[in-house]
């Protein structure tokens, strides 16, 4: 037999099983054997294996090779095709979407429709036909719209499923998107909770959030990262992890990690880790722009050509004099204090010597490939942070040229993607995406210069009915769940929440319908790649199994709605078609764009097609830094804004707490929460959460051995435990005004003194009408409920905290 043959070995493991299984059988057999012995023909049932793609939302979208028998997933391999080069290489996903049978199995599973019975939040239900269920919520919207308006209704930001399948996608591309869309309009949202800060940010500087794709790195001298973890946020084959692996094998480019926590991407890979106090990069940036500067390390050519403010002769006439970026580093702008690296080593954390030592060399090394993570930005200066790492990027000229990048987080080629169509809005009225439970309680207070509303003035009316489809950001994912729980409880501000789940999730435990969702492996669905270097991909994911107890699929809940809601409404939302006729249609739409593309059959059969970038590795801004004359930004001016007019707009207009500010340069500001707050007196640590291995977010956050493999403990430096007097693996109190949760801590040095960390997404566990004191660990209990100045986006970095032996 020809080994060769991917099916080989395959076929060997299974002959081994029958033949390791035939022998247990003969070994229990009564001795001597006879020939009386009464023997039954061997039924086989069918076997078969099916792609389908891992689900959770961590943007690396991995394929996974599902074999069945007996309707039944019985093992989980992952992507077997390829040849593990660049642009060919495997997409093999992480111990979480290997652990997907557990999670399809899982006894805690809804089965059926249910109606709660008890108070928000208690997790009382019980079970109703799909009929009353549909007619509830169909006589409610109705209600709702008439009495309110179509802006009333709200449809929640979810990342329980990817939202880059073409069909089962999350909000705002969600089939209850397009449900709403039929039927008046929703209010939606901008933003989102990942990287709200960072997307609004950026596009100040450079129009856009670009980055270049994580393979280039094969052409970098020396990277560094602010904040980014790709080893634990994205450690899959599909995703960055294997092209920083490969990339730095090839380029042998050094590697800087900069980050409170040393992290696993650090962790044997780094050649140096700087630990920085949260929500300070700007201020160190600030700090090793004083060297650059004074030591005439910038790289003044591409200043003077492509950007705007960094001295006074590319100022705007608009700003005042001396508003440019080298008067704030050097000390003659408007505050007056020089950053140097002393000044920047008093705030960071980080020894001066240090400083200087890092800005030679980033000014020195070229290409050098500044990258960022989106933890930086998830500040409650975040907006101002961003914008000054792109800062290191834009003086040493590393922008759009190979083995440099933007500073922004890396790209990816990416597959031809046609989504689900949601059809256009009516309701043109938008808020923060962080920002829901405000609009429930003082909805018609938000203004568009406080609060951020976008399409007019202010709303008119609070959030009455929510949609929340695979998303446990209603308690779970959102900030401050004790406040969020009071506010959710009184019945008479928000209406009617229905949630469409796998499980009994503590945001599910606040539905008033409760509908039991099939999963992506259950069902047929196309997922693009989202993050995989200089290789697209597209997995054409089938049902592994039929639909088991009363789940159903979210196409047929939204149709099954829209049709109560009226015949037109129902036309208009299935034009006709039944689940399997769109995704042929889409796909149809995707092969006019990508002649590459083999036909549908032949997709459907190989499961996963793969695609090289043609044009190498992506470069952020290459065609604007080739020419920017013919190839300008999309900022007001064309080029690189180190000063905005728009942002000194947006400041002296917006109406602003005195502990925000927005401002036209990426200046250092600690922001609330921040390293200055007269809050740490009585909660002296800052604490950070982070993604976490045993979970996307809180994805997989109930499969017990990845719970048993990571354990949910919270990060303490051995000098702070000490001073403390708490022991590694003791149980402890962390807590502060907004509520308190119980975790046992790891003392180790791989945090920073005055930090603590803690995993995000671990599921929160708490009697509500009672102490409220979280046993589950999440971080959300003690998150603030405060947005950030510009985005109005999700600090749940910036948080000061207590802590004491129980």
């Amino acid at each position: 037999m020809d080994k060769n043959n991917p099916n080989f070995f395959a076929f060997n493991r299974r002959q081994l099983l029958k033949t390791s299984a035939a022998l247990a059988t003969v070994s229990q057999l009564p001795l001597p054997f006879t020939s009386k012995a009464e023997t039954k023909p061997i039924v086989e049932s069918t076997e078969k294996v099916v792609w389908n793609t891992c689900p959770g939302n961590c943007h690396s979208r991995c394929a996974l090779r599902l074999h069945v028998k007996d309707n039944e997933v019985y093992q989980v391999e992952t992507d077997n095709t390829g040849d593990d080069i660049y642009g060919n290489h495997q997409v093999r996903a992480c111990l979480r979407g290997r652990s997907i049978r557990r999670v399809m199995n899982h006894p805690d599973r809804l089965k059926y429709p249910m109606k709660r019975i008890g108070k928000r939040g208690e997790g009382k239900f019980k079970r109703i036909s799909w009929e009353e269920a549909y007619d509830t919520i169909a006589d409610n919207l109705k209600h709702i719209v008439k009495e309110y308006g179509n802006e009333a209704v709200y449809i929640n930001y979810s990342s329980g499923v990817s939202a880059g399948n073409i069909l089962r996608s999350a909000a705002p591309t969600s089939p209850f998107a397009r449900l709403m869309n039929c039927y008046g309009g929703y209010l939606s949202y901008y933003g989102t909770y990942s990287r709200a800060q960072v997307s609004m940010a950026m596009p100040y500087t450079y129009g856009s959030n670009e980055g270049n794709a994580t393979s280039d790195i094969i052409n970098s001298k020396l990277v560094v990262y602010f904040g980014n973890n790709p080893m634990e946020t994205r450690m899959s084959g599909g995703g960055i992890t294997y092209h920083l692996e490969q990339a730095r094998e090839i380029s042998k480019a050094k590697m800087i990690v900069i980050d409170p926590r040393y992290t696993d991407t650090a962790a044997g890979r780094e050649d140096e880790w700087v630990p920085i106090r949260p929500g300070t990069d700007a201020a160190l940036v600030a700090g090793m722009a004083y060297v650059m500067i004074s030591e005439n390390l910038i790289d003044q050519a591409f200043l003077d050509k492509y950007c705007v403010g960094y001295d006074e002769k590319t100022l705007p006439p608009s700003a005042p004099k001396n508003a440019h970026y080298k008067a704030y580093i050097l000390g003659y702008g408007e505050d007056g204090v020089a950053k140097t690296p002393n000044w920047a080593a008093k705030i960071t954390g980080i020894p001066e010597e240090t400083i200087i030592r890092l800005a030679r060399e980033i000014a020195m090394t070229k290409p050098c490939c500044i990258v960022q993570g989106w933890g930086i930005q998830r500040q409650s200066n975040g907006e101002l942070a961003v914008r000054a790492v792109a800062m290191l990027a834009i003086l040493t000229g590393n922008v759009g040229i190979h083995g440099g990048n933007s500073g922004a987080r890396e790209d990816t080629y990416k597959i031809t993607n046609v989504k689900f169509p949601t059809l256009k809005n009516p309701v043109k009225t938008k808020i923060s995406v962080f920002m829901w439970t405000d609009a429930i309680e003082r909805g018609p207070e938000m203004t568009a210069l406080r609060d951020g509303v976008k399409g007019k003035d202010k709303l008119d009316v609070p959030i009455k009915f929510i949609w929340n489809y695979a998303g446990n950001t209603i308690t779970n994912q959102h900030s401050n769940i004790n406040k969020t729980h009071h506010i959710l409880q009184d019945e008479s501000k928000c209406e009617m929440i229905v949630v469409v789940e796998n499980f009994m999730t503590d945001s599910a435990k606040y539905a008033d319908i409760l509908l039991p969702d099939l999963m992506i492996t259950e069902q047929a669905d196309l997922t693009p790649n989202e993050y995989a270097g200089n290789m697209g991909y597209l997995i054409f994911g089938q049902p592994a199994t039929t639909a088991k107890f009363e789940r159903k699929p979210i196409y047929e809940i939204a149709s099954e709605i829209a049709k109560r809601l009226g015949q037109d409404v129902y036309n208009k939302f299935t034009e006709g078609k039944t689940q399997e006729d769109w995704i042929k249609f889409l796909y149809s739409e995707m092969m006019k764009k990508d002649k590459d593309l083999p036909d549908y059959e032949n997709m459907k059969k190989i499961g996963i097609f793969k695609k090289r970038d043609p044009k190498g590795h992506f470069v952020a801004y290459k065609a604007f830094r080739d020419d920017p004359e013919k190839n300008p930004l999309k900022t007001p001016s064309g080029k690189i804004e180190i000063y905005s007019e728009a942002l000194a707009q947006i400041a002296q207009t917006w109406e602003l707490e005195e502990d925000e500010v927005i401002h036209p340069l990426p200046i250092y500001h600690a922001g609330f929460n921040g390293v200055d707050d007269p809050k740490r007196k009585d909660y002296p640590f800052q604490m950070i959460g982070f993604h976490y291995k045993a979970r996307t977010h809180s994805s997989y956050g109930n499969v017990d051995i990845l719970e048993a493999a990571n354990r949910q403990e919270i990060w303490i430096n051995p000098i702070d435990a000490q001073a403390k007097n708490i022991q590694d693996g003791a149980m402890i109190r962390v807590f502060n005004e907004n509520g308190e949760v119980r975790i046992a801590a790891k003392v180790t040095p791989r945090i920073m003194p005055g930090v603590l960390a803690m995993p995000q997404g671990a599921w929160h566990k708490a009697n509500m009408n009672g102490d409220q004191i979280d046993h589950g660990a999440c971080i959300n209990t003690l998150t603030t409920h405060r947005s950030s100045p510009l985005a109005k986006g999700n600090p749940q970095h910036s948080n000061l905290v207590q802590i004491e032996n129980i």
